[in-house]
């Protein structure tokens, strides 16, 4: 057994082993009365959703004790071949889109690798008002003196296929060009060392077929953005290290921020037409763990490295915003089912999907558990309950409700102690910025679990109803909502906890203090929508400061130096004008 199948086998076989422990406390808890039918149902509920939190939460912990070899920093030297770095586009804002590759490819022109870098705008953008801006400001950024040449945009009239077949399109067309190509989303920063490190990266092991990296979120003003931001920035490291120790060979691809072997990818990477209608069947939407899958079935290295720095990407500002993005992602990973046994690939490739499938199940399942907890204690029981049994159950409850506890917050508390320990905290302001920033990231992010948890069901719910969710296009600008736009989004997660409350109230009055923190989040969620959306400047109380704002990335620098410059002399021609 290779080392990455042995931690695999052992993560899995302790995350199975909590599972075990969380159902049997369950067990103990909820039927000293006797068992009826919902219980049964209410076992597996806990035993599958213990199962996915323990496997989350082993990762984080994993990550403290492994660090990925052989992933420092090689010679700032040409690459061997030449690199198109892709920059797919969907009516976003041209100027702020525009102004990263201008940074990006100065920075090349910095380091005299220049001439081995390309940047490819592939435009899907169906308004014709921001097609003409497009078009304005691209012919400023191929205006730039030192990489004339070295910019190409296209705009498609038949935008087939969404992203996926824009870059497929590309290839087709002018991939053997190219030996590598690094995909970027329009939100999506990287330094030009990192640029040249990829490629590097890609020289030095001609098995490699795609090197995922893990972008840190940037340029966040909102409390709910900042709070993404903050955890991203702190704790993703660590989990994707989690992830390296039992990826293999077999690691995911996120869509952005990675570099692909061009010919690896072209040669295996051709999306299939699933039979039926959308949501299920069409176009693949979820794309990314696809085209991962298949490089591996096909003999090629998937890794992702989450040393390397100087990758960044911007996140969604509103729980709004970020529910319609989740929306189109819980329709992709659903799609996945039906390729779960699609032939040739490996067994862990399908155990990704399956992750990812119930990364979205897992809602339903804790609102099916929530519901069914509330009809049960409804039914009668077959026998009396003695005190002691009553007791055994008291205590079996409050264990169980320790063992959920930690494994949702014990790793952030373990990765808190660990930066305090490698120094990594002070970065952040300090172990004490960074404790309290995690206890706000922590309150905030349970306050809003019933909002999200009721979202993403909805979600579910759609998809399994067969409504087609679309491709949105990310409406990047958007930021504070007012009230009234968070009621109209959230009237009805206040209405089902009404229901709730009225249902637990006449069925199930004992229940009341375990459903608490999730009926009044939902009560006030307009309340939470709209604060949280709120512009938050953590300078003021050094919360959820991130170490890319106590030391502002040269990349970063650069990018707003660019966009700035631009947006000056686009309001002084308009003066002038």
């Amino acid at each position: 057994m290779n080392t990455a199948a042995a931690n695999r086998a052992k993560l899995l076989g302790a995350s199975a082993g909590i599972s075990l422990l969380a159902t049997w406390l369950f067990i103990q808890f909820s039927t000293p009365g006797g068992f009826n039918a919902v219980d049964g149902l209410r076992v597996i509920l806990v035993a599958v959703s213990a199962f996915w939190l323990s496997w989350g939460a082993l990762l984080g912990v994993a990550g403290l004790f492994y660090r990925p070899q052989g992933t420092g920093r090689v010679p700032l030297t040409p690459p061997l071949g030449r690199c198109a770095v892709v920059v797919p586009i969907y009516n976003e804002d041209p100027v702020a889109t525009f102004s990263r590759i201008a940074a990006m490819s100065a920075g090349l022109s910095r380091l005299g690798l220049h001439e081995q870098f390309d940047f490819v705008v592939l435009s899907d953008t169906n308004s014709m008002d921001v097609a003409a801006e497009e078009v304005v400001w691209f012919d400023r950024l191929a205006s730039q003196a030192k990489a004339q040449g070295h910019f190409f945009y296209r705009r498609r009239e038949n935008n087939a296929g969404r992203k996926s077949g824009n870059i497929e399109d590309f290839i087709r067309r002018s991939g053997a060009a190219y030996t590598y190509a690094v995909i970027l989303d329009a939100d999506s920063l990287m330094s030009p060392e990192t640029l040249v490190l990829l490629a590097r990266r890609m020289d030095a092991d001609p098995r490699l077929g795609l090197l995922q990296t893990v972008p840190k979120i940037i340029g966040a003003r909102t409390f709910f953005g900042r709070a993404i931001q903050f955890s991203a920035s702190y704790y993703s490291s660590i989990f994707a290290r989690g992830i390296t120790l039992v990826q293999g060979e077999q690691g995911p691809f996120w869509g952005h921020n990675a570099i692909v072997r061009m010919a690896a990818f072209a040669g295996n990477c051709g999306l299939p037409k699933l039979s039926g209608k959308p949501p299920f069947g069409g176009l693949i939407l979820s794309h990314d763990y696809v085209e991962a899958a298949l490089l591996a079935r096909a003999g090629w290295k998937v890794q992702v490295d989450p040393e390397i720095e100087g990758s960044f990407e911007e996140g969604p500002e509103n729980i709004i915003e970020y529910a319609k993005r989740d929306r189109r992602w819980c329709q992709g990973n659903l799609q996945h089912g039906r390729l779960l046994g699609a032939p040739g690939l490996h067994w862990w490739n399908r155990f990704t999907f399956l992750q990812g499938i119930m990364a979205y199940l897992g809602s339903p399942v804790w609102l099916a558990f929530l519901v069914g907890s509330i009809i049960s204690e409804a039914m009668p029981r077959t026998s009396y309950i003695t005190f002691s049994q009553q007791l055994t159950s008291s205590i079996a409850a409050w264990c169980l409700v320790g063992l959920i506890t930690s494994l949702l917050v014990m790793p952030k508390l373990l990765i808190i102690a660990w930066g305090a320990a490698s120094g990594e905290n002070r970065k952040f302001g300090g172990t004490k910025a960074v404790f309290f920033s995690a206890i706000t990231e922590i309150v905030f992010s349970s306050l809003i679990a019933p909002i999200t948890l009721l979202m993403q069901s909805r979600s579910v719910f759609q998809v399994l109803f067969g409504i087609d969710g679309g491709w949105p296009a990310t409406s990047r600008d958007e930021r504070s909502l007012t009230l009234r736009q968070s009621w109209e989004a959230s009237s009805w997660i206040v209405m089902a906890g009404a229901l709730v409350l009225a249902t637990a109230m006449a069925l199930a009055p004992y229940l009341m203090v375990w459903l608490l923190p999730v009926i009044i989040p939902m009560g006030l969620s307009p309340l939470l929508i709209a604060y949280s959306s709120m512009v938050s400047d953590g300078r003021d109380g050094l919360l959820l400061m991130t170490a890319e704002e106590y030391s502002v990335a040269p990349a970063i620098d650069a990018r707003d130096k660019v966009r700035n410059d631009w947006r000056t002399a686009y309001l002084e021609q308009g003066a002038r004008s």
